[in-house]
């Protein structure tokens, strides 16, 4: 028997959810094969998935971005893991796997990044998103020089200790909910797809 979703309440059908949270899922479904149980934890507050999802994707998806899409999930996943959220880890390490076609690299990130075979730009990457995301979080003169030497821009430096302070939050919300991570997530990317 698997674990619920969420301790507190989830639409008995998404069928039963306002038209925009419903299409919502609907596409994530098309697309992954299955609807995140994140998506059906936030959906019993409406607004607060609206708002959750909305600036997930400003910070996740922009188009003109020079962050990568696994650079971004590597935070996630090395901010997540610091903050005992396995649905995150997990979620996301999926998503590091796929982006960077790499099958090691989300275990190791969320293990620990330092003695990973990183570049120094990821290294100091992840050190300055746990810094932003557990510690202070203060952007000094010698972090902005740090980050600076190894190519990050100041939109760079927002979107590192944005997606670290955001996954911060959603990280205690899933916690909060008891929300465990769709088995499906586990076995994304760890083998590489048959070319044909």
């Amino acid at each position: 028997m698997s674990a619920p979703i969420s301790r507190f309440p989830v639409p008995e059908s998404i069928h039963d959810l306002p038209d925009d949270i419903r299409d919502a899922m609907l596409a994530v479904q098309e697309k992954a094969g299955f609807v995140p149980n994140v998506f059906l934890m936030l959906a019993h507050r409406p607004d607060e998935f609206r708002a959750f999802f909305a600036y997930h994707d400003a910070l996740m998806e922009r188009e003109a971005d020079t962050l990568t899409k696994a650079e971004k999930e590597m935070i996630v996943v090395a901010t997540s893991a610091r903050n005992h959220c396995l649905y995150c880890v997990v979620a996301h390490g999926a998503l590091v796997r796929i982006y960077s076609k790499d099958p090691l690299l989300a275990d190791q990130v969320a293990v620990n990044h330092r003695v990973a075979g990183l570049s120094e730009r990821h290294r100091v990457m992840l050190d300055f998103a746990l810094y932003c995301g557990l510690e202070v979080g203060e952007l000094t003169e010698a972090w902005q020089v740090r980050l600076f030497e190894v190519g990050f821009t100041h939109d760079d430096i927002w979107d590192i200790g944005a997606i670290a302070a955001f996954f911060g939050m959603s990280n205690r919300l899933v916690t909060l909910a008891g929300t465990p991570p769709n088995e499906e997530f586990y076995l994304m990317g760890r083998v590489p797809r048959e070319q044909g």
